[in-house]
């Protein structure tokens, strides 16, 4: 569990109030619920003290509004005084189910729209919130982040962008490149990981999966995904390998060079279970591929963990593969829009990261240093080693106490 003393030994920084855009509703009402359990049951602060006023309320949510005209425009509304308020603004970039209407079409919100109503309710707050925590899980464009020729740098002109209008920490999660952050130096910038989350998933879900490295391999799909792996492949104890992407720069598809085939680089993987690890599912086409060539070398089992499954090309071909027995199942956090449909798979898990935010807004609120968030490697050693010992309630019982 985090250090929850520390907070008993800091003021808050202000009043916290938490606005979940429409993108992020769903999300947003789940760290509501922990942030009112947090402050009703686990901290104890003194009654009465002018320095925890507000402190313990029944919701942390705002009333707002982003109403649009009927050319298509819009404007942000806050419904509420947020004059000296620790306010924290939840977005989902990445979530295309949300509607508006402009000259008589529906249009679905895309992230560029999702953008800017989150600039339009920092700037309704006219500068009178003590500071603005963005928490963004999707990072903005975090494919764009660097130069091939003449274009441009999205990723890093928006965080600049939200730095300049006064924004004080901004919050991401698995960046596809954290050095955006080389765009305003000073601001704030803090990027979170789902792997304890995953691990939570697959041990809670998969009876039989033993960790170590003689029975369980990390594998990247491509270099840039090797770091994560690699870390991923420590804590667990476990062993790591790599796939490399070989594409064709004479071509462009879809706006990427395409891939001409995948090399495996990494020791034998006969008979082990398999994790393929990825900041994210775009259309799948790639990860799939991997995962059936890993199932071709002789993989016990694979399973597929991103942080973001967008299912940009929908489920079928997921449906497909999953029939063919190229993989076993898919671990995705509920930091993107989820459709039901994809909650109904039988392929599928959902790894839950309310509670982790709710951690992360409420240890922001008081200043307290977010290394007693996140896990030890020591802690999740000793659950493994617990689960891999056959105490699947007792390891079960510590994941839920830990996080």
């Amino acid at each position: 569990m985090p250090d929850f003393q520390q907070l008993e030994e800091a003021l808050p920084v202000a009043p916290l109030r938490l606005i979940a855009m429409q993108s992020a509703l769903a999300m947003g009402s789940r760290v509501n619920e922990y942030l009112v359990r947090f402050r009703h049951t686990l901290h104890k602060m003194p009654a009465g003290d002018p320095a925890f006023k507000g402190y313990t309320e029944d919701t942390y949510l705002m009333d707002y509004a982003c109403p649009r005209f009927g050319s298509g425009e819009g404007k942000g509304e806050i419904k509420e005084s947020v004059r000296g308020k620790d306010l924290f603004i939840l977005t989902d970039v990445c979530n295309p189910s949300v509607t508006y209407k402009m000259h008589g079409f529906t249009n679905h919100m895309s992230p560029d729209d999702h953008y800017q109503d989150l600039k339009r309710v920092i700037a309704a707050a006219d500068g009178k919130a003590k500071r603005i925590t963005v928490i963004m899980p999707f990072l903005y464009e975090g494919r764009q982040h660097k130069r091939n020729g003449w274009e441009s740098l999205d990723a890093a002109v928006m965080f600049a962008e939200l730095h300049d209008m006064g924004i004080h920490n901004f919050i991401t999660f698995d960046a596809h490149d954290p050095r955006i952050s080389n765009a305003a130096p000073i601001g704030g910038f803090d990027n979170f990981l789902a792997s304890y989350q995953f691990l939570k998933a697959l041990l809670k879900n998969i009876d039989d999966l033993t960790v170590d490295k003689d029975h369980l391999i990390v594998i990247s799909p491509d270099e840039g995904a090797l770091d994560r792996a690699v870390y991923f492949a420590g804590v667990l104890g476990a062993d790591t390998g790599m796939f490399y992407k070989r594409r064709d720069y004479s071509r462009i598809v879809n706006g990427s060079n395409p891939i001409v085939a995948h090399e495996f680089l990494g020791s034998s993987i006969v008979g082990k279970d398999a994790i393929i690890i990825d900041d994210m599912i775009s259309s799948g086409g790639s990860i799939i591929d991997t995962a059936a060539k890993i199932k071709e070398k002789g993989a016990k089992r694979v399973f597929l963990c991103t942080t973001f499954g967008l299912f940009t090309n929908g489920l079928e071909k997921f449906d497909e593969a999953y029939a063919a027995g190229s993989f076993d199942r898919v671990i995705s956090t509920n930091l993107t829009w989820q459709p039901e449909e994809l909650k109904q798979r039988e392929w599928f898990l959902e790894a839950d990261m309310s509670k982790f935010l709710a951690t992360i807004i409420d240890f922001i609120n008081h200043d307290a240093s977010l290394s007693g968030v996140t896990l030890p490697t020591e802690k999740i050693r000793e659950i493994v080693g617990r689960y891999n010992r056959h105490e699947i309630q007792t390891a079960a019982r510590m994941m839920d106490e830990a996080e």
